[in-house]
C-alpha cells in the first residue's frame, strides 16, 4: 500500500488545523487528527501513513506514552516532533533516539517538505533497517531542481549497500559531502569516515599515506604509522581526486580492491581492509584512459555506481535556496548575517558560477564580512556579478520561495548611493499608491479611500493634486 497519508497528534486544536491545512495545500493527504487520547480510533493500517506529526500531549509523561505507542503499532513509522520555535527544551531523553526529525512550529516549507521527502524514502525502503536522519548532512543537496533530486535518490538507494560509489563533477559542487552523506546513511555511519586528497599528496609519499609504514622503512619513518586504509577500518574511505592519481599507485590500489588485502611500506606482513571505497574526481577519466593517464581495469572497480554532481549553472532555479541555506549556516555557526535584495537574488541567478556552490559559499561568506547584518543590493557587488544589467527578471524555472522571500530578502527601502529628492520621492509613492487603489476598487473613490485608509474628502484633494480620474464622481 502507498503510504501518503500524515497523521497530526496534538492537544492543540487549532494547530492541528493549520498543519492540516497546510499538508493538504502541499497535497499530502489524507490528514488525520487526534489529540493524543485514543488517537489510533477510524485510522487505516500504519502502511497507509506516511509519517506521524508528534505535539502537544498534556504532559511529558503522555507524550513519551503515546510515542511508545505509536513506535509499537509500526517499528518503522518515521515521528515528526513538532517544536516550537521559542523554546529549546529538548525532547526526553526516553523517545529522542527514535524521533525521525523536528519541525518548528508555525512550520518552514523547506524544513517540513525535506523532512516529508526523507520520510517517503523510508517508507519505500522498508526492509532497510532505519536510521537518525541529520538535515544537516543535506545542506549542501538543498535544491528542487531535478539533477539535485536525482542525486538524492540516488544516495537513498546506495547508501546502505557496500558498493564502491564513484562521484563525478566539478570543484566546488559538493562530491565530498555526498560522501559523507553516503557514510552517513550506511550500516557503517558508527565507524570513521576518513578523507584523502590523492592529489594533494605527493607521489612518492602517498603510498605510506594509504597503507602506512614500519619503523625505518625510509629516511624520516622513526616510527611505525598507520594509513588510511587501518583508520577507516569497518567504516569508509573516500579517495578525493582518484584521477590525479599516479599509475604506480593506481596498480597498488587495484590490488587492494581485488584482494581487500595490503601491507604497509616496509613490511610484509598482510592486512586485511574492511573498508567501504568511495571516490570523486573532477576529471574525465574515459578520456584519461585513453590518454594512457588512468588505467581501464581500476575505472570500472571503482565505476560500480556513479553519481555525478551537476554544475550550479545546470541547477540555477536552487540559487535562491542556496543562499538562503548559506546564510542560516553561518548564523547558526554565530559568524554573522546578511540581507540580499530580491534584485540582488536575482544578479546572482544569472551568474554562471564557475567554482559552483563553494564560490557561492565564498561570496556569500564575503557579503558577510563586508556588510555585517547589513542589506545587499546588486550596486554593492563587484562587476563580474552585475551582468544581469537594472531590471532583470528571474531566470526560467527560477521561482523565489515564500519563506525565502518573507526571511532572507524581505528589506527596508535603501538610500541610493548617490542620495535622492525625498519630497519627489514621496509624492511620487503616493501616486503609485493612489492609481493602484483606484484599479482596485474600479474607480470608486470611497472604496479607494477605505483601502488607503483616508476620508473621501481627502483622496478627492489628492486626486485635484496629481491630476487623477475620479471614477465615482467626475464631472
Amino acid at each position: 500500500m502507498s503510504s501518503s497519508g500524515v497523521l497530526i497528534i496534538d492537544a492543540d486544536e487549532q494547530r492541528r488545523l493549520n498543519l492540516k491545512a497546510i499538508l493538504e495545500f502541499m497535497e499530502y493527504g489524507p490528514v488525520h487528527l487526534a489529540s493524543g487520547e485514543a488517537w489510533q480510533e477510524g485510522l487505516p493500517p500504519a502502511d497507509a501513513i506516511l509519517a506521524v506529526l508528534l505535539g502537544n500531549c498534556g504532559s511529558e509523561e503522555a507524550l513519551i506514552k503515546v510515542f511508545n505507542a505509536i513506535k509499537a503499532w509500526d517499528p518503522q513509522m518515521p515521528t515528526l516532533l513538532l517544536s516550537d520555535a521559542r523554546e529549546e527544551a529538548p525532547p526526553p531523553e526516553e523517545i529522542r533516539a527514535g524521533v525521525f526529525g523536528y519541525i518548528d512550529t508555525p512550520p518552514k516549507h523547506r524544513q517540513l517538505t525535506a523532512l516529508l521527502q526523507q520520510a517517503q524514502a523510508s517508507r519505500e525502503s522498508p526492509r532497510q533497517k532505519p536510521v537518525d536522519r541529520s538535515l544537516e548532512l543535506f545542506r549542501s543537496l538543498v535544491g528542487n531542481s531535478p539533477v539535485i533530486r536525482q542525486v538524492r535518490k540516488l544516495i537513498e538507494q546506495v547508501a546502505s549497500s557496500d558498493a564502491t560509489v564513484l562521484i563525478l563533477g566539478e570543484s566546488g559542487t559538493g562530491k565530498e559531502v555526498v560522501a559523507r552523506n553516503l557514510h552517513y546513511y550506511s550500516t557503517r555511519r558508527n565507524k570513521p569516515f576518513v578523507p584523502i586528497n590523492c592529489g594533494a599528496i605527493p607521489a612518492e609519499l602517498l603510498e605510506s599515506e594509504l597503507f602506512g609504514h614500519e619503523k625505518g622503512a625510509f629516511t624520516g619513518a622513526i616510527s611505525a604509522r598507520q594509513g588510511r586504509f587501518e583508520m577507516a577500518e569497518g567504516g569508509t574511505l573516500f579517495l578525493d581526486e582518484i584521477g590525479d592519481m599516479s599509475l604506480h599507485m593506481q596498480v597498488k590500489l587495484l590490488r587492494v580492491l581485488q584482494e581487500r588485502t595490503f601491507e604497509r611500506v616496509g613490511s610484509n606482513k598482510t592486512i586485511s581492509a574492511n573498508v567501504r571505497i568511495i571516490a570523486a574526481t573532477h576529471r574525465n577519466l574515459e578520456e584519461a584512459i585513453k590518454e594512457g593517464k588512468f588505467r581501464e581495469d581500476l575505472y570500472y572497480r571503482l565505476n560500480v555506481f556513479p553519481i555525478e554532481m551537476p554544475p550550479l549553472r545546470e541547477r540555477l532555479e536552487d540559487t535562491p535556496l542556496l543562499i538562503n541555506e548559506l546564510i542560516t549556516r553561518l548564523e547558526h555557526e554565530n559568524r554573522g548575517s546578511v540581507r540580499l535584495t530580491p534584485a540582488a537574488v536575482i544578479a546572482l541567478c544569472h551568474y554562471r558560477w564557475p567554482g559552483n556552490v563553494r564560490e557561492l559559499a565564498n561570496f556569500i561568506e564575503r557579503l558577510v564580512i563586508m556588510h555585517p547584518h547589513g542589506v545587499v543590493d546588486v550596486q554593492d557587488f563587484p562587476e563580474k556579478f552585475r551582468g544581469a544589467g537594472a531590471g532583470a527578471t528571474l531566470p526560467p524555472n527560477v521561482v523565489l520561495p515564500e519563506e525565502t522571500l518573507t526571511r532572507t530578502f524581505e528589506v527596508p527601502p535603501r538610500l541610493p548611493r548617490e542620495g535622492l529628492d525625498l519630497k519627489e520621492h514621496l509624492n511620487t509613492l503616493e501616486y503609485d499608491l493612489i492609481r493602484q487603489a483606484l484599479d482596485d476598487a474600479g474607480g470608486v473613490v470611497a472604496h479607494a479611500a477605505e483601502r488607503l485608509k483616508l476620508r473621501r474628502t481627502t483622496l478627492v484633494e489628492k486626486l485635484r493634486k496629481y491630476g487623477l480620474h475620479r471614477g465615482d464622481d467626475a464631472p
